[in-house]
């Protein structure tokens, strides 16, 4: 289960030496086709990294041959002299592969505001070339991970055809688009002109709902390549439905692997006036430093999230509100439900339910708690 699960890639993951860890820091997906159609989308921070600036024209044309992906730094806030060396990446990849260096996307993650070691990022693009194999999906996600303590993929198998991928995000998680690196895959036989709708729809109601600390990356890259090589021709909703599946699996795993946490949370809005308002109300609640300490300590303070919603601009009474935590309703009517004490929050997962009572949409963000071992994390991260 990985972006070597579809028919018609190659991937590899090695150690180049760009993380003092010595772990996997090198990773190369290929595209052995017959087709090479390809979609993106990136961070919307103004701030972007070299290999966004980059990689957004190589995707541009609806094709890309190559991913090649690097931890160990961001290449982020490294002026011209960083956008070159995103270049001189691609042209190595292009070399070693025959490929044009304009199809290779670059992607990377790590440290802002220092340059890559270029000699040893591109020895360990020929270690890549090297080693690239069918099943080497596993590796190369093991390559991409930063701070994340476990490699993510995922799959889904269709009739005679099928989707993978890979992600790599434990912190620096909050959308627009996604703050992570993502490669998904698919031998699915698609119009390239379906592929960059699936895909934005697709992490519409995925990564975008992720939202593990505000806090915005600028390398922020997801890539849909399809190869083909299923010979299974696919509609616009099947792709965007499988794509989904992949993306919501992935965004999942990412919130479960938020740095430092122990608590993954889930704020539902419903009964909204607009699907607008209910992500405004959720995203305020995810985001309430008062109400992630609050589910650390296991103290399911209700209030915290009445005062989340109110600082909001989405439609309701305040008189109207209600709260469930892990299905106890703590808030009737903007006031006391029933007690606190019997919500339990000692397990993992933690589900808030907010209902607005304005209409009848819906949202749902993903997020963690604040925990003491983000702050250490996040405190010694340079360091």
């Amino acid at each position: 289960m990985s972006v070597t699960t579809p028919r018609g890639f190659r991937a590899s993951g090695v150690v180049a030496g760009l993380k003092s860890s010595g772990r996997p820091d090198v990773a190369l997906v290929v595209n052995d086709g017959p087709d090479h159609h390809a979609a993106a989308v990136f961070t919307s921070n103004r701030v972007e990294a070299a290999p966004v600036t980059w990689s957004r024209t190589v995707v541009a044309d609806g094709r890309v041959d190559a991913v090649v992906l690097n931890s160990g730094g961001a290449n982020a806030c490294t002026g011209a002299p960083g956008f070159q060396d995103t270049h001189r990446t691609a042209e190595h990849v292009g070399s070693l592969l025959d490929v044009a260096p304009g199809d290779v996307v670059v992607c990377s993650t790590g440290l802002i505001g220092e340059r890559l070691p270029m000699d040893r990022l591109l020895d360990g693009i020929d270690a890549a070339t090297d080693a690239l194999a069918a099943d080497g999906g596993p590796v190369a996600a093991e390559a991409i991970m930063t701070t994340d303590t476990v490699a993510k993929t995922a799959h889904a198998d269709r009739d005679g055809w099928s989707v993978g991928g890979m992600a790599k995000g434990a912190g620096m998680l909050a959308p627009a688009l996604a703050t992570m690196l993502v490669v998904v895959t698919t031998d699915a036989v698609v119009d390239p002109a379906v592929l960059d709708p699936a895909l934005r729809e697709a992490t519409r109601t995925t990564f975008d709902r992720v939202d593990s600390d505000g806090c915005m990356s600028t390398n922020d890259t997801v890539v849909l390549l399809a190869s083909g090589a299923s010979g299974v021709e696919v509609g616009e909703a099947e792709l965007t439905e499988a794509v989904a599946a992949v993306c919501a699996d992935l965004a999942r795993q990412l919130v479960a692997d938020a740095e430092g946490a122990h608590h993954d949370i889930a704020v539902e809005v419903r009964t909204a006036a607009s699907e607008d308002d209910a992500l405004e109300v959720a995203r305020a609640v995810a985001r309430n430093t008062l109400f992630k300490c609050a589910v650390f300590g296991n103290d399911p303070n209700w209030g915290r999230v009445l005062a989340a919603v109110g600082t909001t601009t989405a439609a309701f009474d305040p008189a109207a509100l209600d709260v469930s935590m892990n299905a106890v309703q703590v808030c009737r009517a903007g006031g006391v439900g029933e007690d606190r004490s019997l919500v339990d929050l000692s397990g993992r997962e933690v589900r808030v339910v907010v209902d607005l009572h304005a209409g009848d949409a819906t949202a749902t963000i993903w997020t963690n708690d604040l925990t003491h071992d983000y702050v250490h994390e996040n405190s010694a991260y340079s360091t």
